[in-house]
């Protein structure tokens, strides 16, 4: 048995997106645990969970209700990053790597959104 939302491409990519926060939060500092390290790992988890749950739903309306939510927890992810870059919790390359990667995700997540409206 399999789940409908393992054969979404976009699933696959949250997946990987949500690897590379946890790999790059681990490097924050301890004292961000309950902080930021905590609030970008669970946005990274959102985008995933909200594809993960939209993809079973009934109507590609409420589907599309959960990828725009999805798209809200990339933004932020990404708003953590601009943070965690201000703090000198990483350095450009890596903050420039994981924005790419934010950014061709929410690409084909809105062209789903696109395809299904």
């Amino acid at each position: 048995m399999y789940f409908r939302f393992e054969n979404l491409e976009i699933w696959k990519l949250a997946r990987k997106f949500t690897s590379e926060i946890y790999n790059l939060s681990s490097k924050f500092p301890k004292g961000e645990q309950f902080g930021l390290t905590s609030q970008v790992r669970r946005a990274a988890v959102s985008v995933t969970l909200n594809i993960a749950e939209g993809a079973d739903r009934k109507s590609d309306k409420e589907f599309v209700r959960f990828l725009r939510i999805s798209i809200t927890s990339l933004e932020e992810v990404v708003t953590a990053l601009y943070i965690a870059i201000d703090q000198n919790f990483i350095n450009q390359e890596e903050f420039d790597y994981v924005y790419k990667s934010a950014n061709i995700l929410a690409s084909k997540i809105n062209a789903l959104i696109n395809k299904l409206l």
